[in-house]
């Protein structure tokens, strides 16, 4: 697919969370080959993606170790990025993690990880990068949420509150730091079927009825994702802050 080009991120400081696999991998791909500097955490080793990016762009990304949870690696982990590249003007807070389960079954550790990976989490890598952004005159930043809340999905009502939360947060922070030319938008992703949702939750019938709801009969694909992504973070969206775009195929309606 070939994607539009947005010269002012070339050269830009971006961080991405969970950019080595899944969505986050086409992300940090569609960065790189914008000419961004791009630094990337996720906990698994990502050594050869890495190598694969840098011989497929000829860009290198900066991959750091780091479980987003523990929030002192993480802050340490944007200051080596920012040290490496830069002032990070360009956060994209994508890790999460959509683990089916049952209300009745939920414990409080539980809620409160799912909680640590998909909210709290982006709540302190915006805090962590805004001071750098307030200095360089603006920034951008993209949070990852999904369709579920909006569909009102049952099956995973930890990880549908904190997509929730995400549009919230989305929303005050850009109210908050407009004056400081720091957009915050929310990018929603429909269905996408990522190497591990084929693994452990795509079904024959389950597939087919979620492409039933959409307009658009193909299905998601994690490089679906990347167009959007680099607009929200890109000049070409410099007027457009505190909104959720979502990419789904047609199943959802905004507005």
């Amino acid at each position: 697919m070939e994607l539009p080009v947005f010269p002012d991120l070339a050269g830009a400081s971006v961080f991405i969370t969970g950019g080595g696999s899944g969505i986050g991998a086409a992300l940090t791909e569609g960065f790189l080959r914008q000419g961004a500097r791009v630094a990337f955490v996720q906990r698994s080793d990502a050594s050869a993606f890495v190598a694969a990016m840098a011989e497929a762009t000829g860009n290198r990304p900066l991959f750091l170790p780091c479980d987003i949870t523990d929030l002192a690696a993480l802050r340490a982990a944007i200051a080596s990025a920012a040290e490496a590249h830069g002032a990070v003007t360009v956060l994209v807070n994508n890790a999460a993690d959509d683990q089916r389960h049952r209300t009745l079954e939920v414990d409080e550790a539980f809620w409160d990880r799912a909680m640590a990976i998909n909210l709290k989490a982006y709540f302190f890598a915006a805090q962590a990068v805004i001071p750098g952004m307030q200095a360089a005159g603006g920034g951008a930043i993209v949070n990852v949420s999904s369709i579920s809340y909006m569909m009102g999905q049952a099956g995973y009502p930890a990880y549908t509150t904190a997509n929730s939360g995400i549009n919230g947060l989305t929303r005050s922070l850009a109210r908050e730091f407009g004056p400081d030319r720091i957009r915050v938008n929310a990018l929603a992703p429909g269905w996408v079927l990522t190497e591990k949702q084929r693994e452990m939750w795509v079904t024959p019938e389950g597939l087919e009825a979620h492409l039933a709801r959409q307009c658009l009969k193909d299905t998601l694909a994690p490089d679906d994702m990347v167009g959007g992504c680099l607009f929200l973070a890109s000049d070409a969206a410099r007027m457009m802050t505190g909104q959720a775009l979502v990419i789904d195929g047609g199943v959802v309606v905004t507005g």
